[in-house]
């Protein structure tokens, strides 16, 4: 018998069990437990969306973390002292770190294989004050998309800020976006403890960015204007606490997710469909 398809907030589900966004089923992923060491995962990124080595930090270490996909063996580059790091891009052969504070570290990618790295650039004040845990480098542009968490004057609950940097010479701010959470409002019904985003990249196949956001378990959907095309609520069951997000060249999705006393820190895969 042939499943009924109904529409709930955000996503589409297919009978009890199946939830879909934008081509790709988020109720079966394939998963990548972490090991110890990356329990407290934050961002992921991969290295031209080559999907061989995943990139990896976490929220205390100032390191640098390199896997290979089902390999519990890690090993990593220290970059930085003790610290809350949150997401990572690696663009121009440059590894660029954002900490929560939105401050960001920088050093070259043919760095990651030494266990310590010598040549790192820091900027301290090229974001306005706030919390950021999200960030996306677009190669072909060079620019650098950074989005708010909690900053000053936005409204989580109404409208959250994000900001773009050149990477060039050196990283300068170019430009400002906003997202319209009330927009949200209108796919999922009511923002409980407004719109935070942890994550945040573009699809390369279709050019629309996904955000997450472990405040709420949300995913966002935008199109390249940062309207909002599509979102879903996650299953709690799946998503412990989503941390990262990226692509690999072909579409894949992938988000990491933090753990706790009770569950891995993991990587989830999803195939996208046409």
């Amino acid at each position: 018998m042939a499943l009924a398809m109904v529409l709930v907030p955000g996503c589409t589900v297919l009978g009890d069990k199946e939830q879909t966004i934008k081509n790709y089923r988020l109720d079966k992923p394939e998963r990548f437990n972490m090991p110890e060491s990356l329990l407290e995962i934050s961002g992921i990124a991969l290295y031209k969306g080559k999907k061989d080595t995943f990139y990896a930090i976490q929220d205390e270490q100032g390191r640098l973390f390199r896997i290979a996909w089902g390999v519990k063996k890690q090993v990593n580059a220290k970059f930085g002292k003790q610290g809350d790091y949150e997401d990572l891009v690696i663009m121009n052969d440059r590894v660029i770190i954002l900490k929560s504070n939105g401050h960001l570290f920088s050093f070259p990618f043919a760095d990651r294989v030494y266990a310590e790295v010598d040549s790192v650039q820091e900027w301290k004040d090229i974001l306005p004050k706030g919390e950021y845990e999200g960030m996306f480098g677009d190669e072909t542009s060079g620019n650098i998309y950074v989005i708010c968490k909690n900053c000053e004057g936005d409204n989580s609950k109404n409208m959250v800020s994000g900001y773009i940097l050149h990477n060039g010479d050196s990283i300068d701010p170019v430009g400002e976006f906003q997202i319209d959470v009330n927009e949200i409002k209108a796919h999922t019904g009511k923002v409980k403890r407004g719109f935070r985003p942890s994550g945040i990249a573009k699809n390369p196949v279709t050019s629309e960015w996904f955000i997450i956001s472990a405040v709420n378990k949300l995913l966002v959907v935008t199109d390249d204007k940062w309207k909002i095309k599509e979102t879903c609520l996650l299953s709690s069951n799946i998503f412990n606490q989503p941390e990262g997000i990226t692509f690999d060249s072909t579409g894949t999705l992938y988000i990491s997710n933090e753990g706790d006393d009770l569950s891995e820190g993991n990587i989830l895969k999803f195939e996208r469909y046409k």
